[in-house]
């Protein structure tokens, strides 16, 4: 294999020809390698979540899938809770991030916490106003997400349960409207208090304090553990933290 010269050693031709397979096969050995990588991080995931969900919530998952799975392709779609639960049915999404719906039947739920329905407003609306509690809706503008709204339905249970009416209703199909319309004082809006800590620690805006609290609701991830063949990174994106 080697041929002994005056300075050092050389290959024979057999040996040249020994060294180029064995380097052609260690190359094809890495390359292999790579590319077992680049299928095990490549692949789909389609997520649906409300606009205000993927805002606040989805945002640190995504963010942390993409640098660790960069090949994957995502695509995200913002619509009502109820229709990522039917996409979901219809298996035009791998997942949904939502609100916990009363029926999961063939379906899993990984939770991720609870979430906290309030009212809030500006501390100069409050004061034209003269009242708290449940006086606030007789009086107050209050502003709502749309009926068909999941997080409405919520509180016009809410409603139901302590025989609220409010007078004067104001309606948009968006909480980060319902924030920036509180915001500049043109009413009392019903958002998650998680999503407006910011301002409530800032005192641009106040809590309303209700006699009964409004019950907390539980968010997560929505997925068909048994739809062939299952899609990993679902796992991946929910085990992310």
């Amino acid at each position: 294999m080697f041929l002994r010269k005056p300075r050092g050693v050389v290959l024979t031709e057999n040996g040249r020809l020994l060294y180029d397979g064995v380097k052609q096969a260690l190359n094809m050995l890495s390359d292999t390698e790579s590319n077992l990588k680049h299928l095990e991080n490549n692949g789909r995931l389609r997520i649906a979540a409300s606009n205000v969900l993927c805002k606040y919530l989805l945002m640190p998952y995504l963010q942390k899938f993409t640098e660790k799975y960069p090949f994957t392709d995502v695509s995200i779609t913002c619509t009502s809770s109820a229709n990522a639960h039917k996409m979901l049915e219809e298996c035009k999404i791998d997942v949904a991030l939502m609100a916990k719906p009363d029926n999961i039947s063939g379906l899993e739920y990984y939770p991720l916490g609870a979430i906290q329905d309030t009212f809030v407003c500006t501390p100069s609306y409050l004061k034209r106003l003269d009242c708290n509690g449940f006086e606030i809706f007789e009086r107050g503008n209050i502003m709502l997400l749309n009926k068909d709204n999941v997080s409405r339905m919520h509180i016009n249970n809410y409603y139901a349960e302590n025989n609220i009416n409010p007078t004067h209703i104001l309606e948009v199909n968006d909480m980060d409207m319902l924030i920036e319309f509180a915001k500049i004082g043109i009413g009392v809006s019903c958002v998650v208090k998680q999503f407006v800590k910011n301002e409530l620690s800032n005192g641009s805006l106040i809590e309303i304090n209700l006699p009964n609290a409004i019950p907390p609701r539980e968010t997560g991830f929505l997925y068909n553990q048994n739809i062939q063949p299952f899609n990993d990174n679902i796992l991946r994106l929910i085990n992310i933290n």
